[in-house]
């Protein structure tokens, strides 16, 4: 078996890397991963303006009991006039800071009556007052290239106006379950079978990553099967990910399938718990990543082992996301020959945080997947309990 950290490092360089861009406009760029750096194309904010609703003044202006003036009311959108000393202009929040005026004191700390305003509170200098370009600066980097565009690099972009930007192709994925003994959500079930959960939730954690899906196909157990869904998988999709039948038992007919096929095995079964029987294979010069057939240890290696290789697919700058420390809290005792992967759930405390493992870890519990906010890794042969420091795995950061 290979170790785990030797297996995360092949397979998130067993892709290649985008070799063509295409241009989208900013409201199709939703999941897709910046091709080009894309630099600020003003200031930001423009032009100095107030943080708040209040009034600008000259701060040496201010004395005790003095009762402005009121010169001018000026909305956000309009052109305020050269403030006039020892007067005040009511300014709305985004308000451009008239010429002359350094100061806004919020309205809160303001009495207004007959078109004076008197400032009940002492204004610190610059108070309230955002500078120009102390966000960003007209050629900056805004979004770098390598970024996925989210909710919050689309403001972003938005901001320095551009209404299209330069992406990577949207990675074509593919999925292979298998067995016979699967069928459908929604058919008929009898009492041999049971729902295939692998194909809706492989979906999901793409869709969840920004790829697209290509194929969602199943096969039975049997060579012809199997060739007949690898056909279109080949065809039309960068990866291709297959869930089951890559172990060791008699109708485990994929491994032998994608040799048929005139496929190379890179590596098969990883020191890891759960997830041990998972394979690297590569045909026609795409890598086909085989998951083991139990739901768990499918999102699992996928989490860990597929998320980087998609990332990097993907064209991210980033494909490793930052792996964290915590402290177990449990009464069990953890002990291993593998790598094993406990399914926790977060309990922010002072200092690292307390991770507490579901009760159930067996590989079968589909229930402590949507329970768990990570994966708490305790090293082969080391017995881990109650306050023992572990490495912690955020599925926040490591399916996104």
């Amino acid at each position: 078996m290979l170790d785990f950290d030797e297996a995360q490092r092949r397979l998130a360089a067993a892709g290649r890397h985008p070799e063509t861009t295409e241009s989208c406009t900013l409201s199709q760029a939703d999941g897709r991963v910046l091709a080009e750096s894309a630099a600020a194309t003003v200031d930001l904010p423009s032009a100095d303006n107030s943080a708040m609703d209040g009034y600008a003044i000259r701060h040496a202006d201010y004395q005790p009991g003095l009762r402005f003036p009121i010169q001018q009311r000026c909305f956000a959108g309009q052109m305020p006039q050269a403030l006039r000393p020892g007067n005040a202009i009511r300014l709305f929040t985004g308000s451009l800071m008239p010429e002359g005026a350094d100061t806004v004191v919020m309205q809160e700390d303001c009495h207004e009556a007959d078109d004076r305003v008197e400032v009940r509170q002492a204004p610190r200098y610059a108070d309230h007052v955002r500078k120009q370009g102390e966000d960003m600066r007209k050629g900056d980097v805004a979004c770098a290239a390598g970024t996925l565009i989210r909710a919050a690099e689309t403001a972003v972009l938005a901001s320095q106006g551009y209404a299209r930007v330069k992406v990577y192709p949207r990675l074509k994925i593919g999925i292979l379950t298998t067995g016979d003994e699967l069928i459908e959500p929604g058919q008929v079930r009898r009492a041999e079978q049971i729902y295939n959960s692998n194909g809706p939730m492989l979906s999901a954690l793409v869709r969840g990553l920004g790829g697209g899906i290509a194929h969602v196909l199943h096969a039975g157990d049997t060579q012809a099967s199997l060739h007949e869904a690898f056909s279109p998988l080949l065809e039309d999709c960068d990866l291709i990910l297959t869930v089951g039948g890559v172990s060791v038992g008699e109708k485990d007919l994929v491994k032998p399938a994608i040799e048929s096929l005139g496929g190379t095995m890179d590596l098969w079964r990883v020191r890891m718990k759960p997830g041990k029987p998972v394979a690297l294979a590569h045909a026609r010069g795409k890598p086909i990543i085989c998951l083991p057939g139990n739901p768990v240890s499918a999102f699992v290696v996928f989490t860990l082992l597929v998320s980087p290789l998609i990332r990097a697919m993907q064209g991210r700058a980033a494909i490793f996301p930052p792996v964290r420390r915590g402290t177990l809290a449990t009464e069990k005792q953890y002990k291993e020959t593998r790598e094993e992967f406990l399914r926790v759930r977060v309990e922010f405390a002072a200092g690292l945080d307390q991770l507490v493992p579901y009760s159930h870890q067996g590989s079968g519990v589909i229930s402590s997947l949507p329970w768990a906010d990570g994966l708490a890794r305790v090293p082969p042969n080391t017995v881990a309990g109650q306050g023992d420091v572990v490495a912690y795995y955020d599925l926040r950061h490591w399916l996104s």
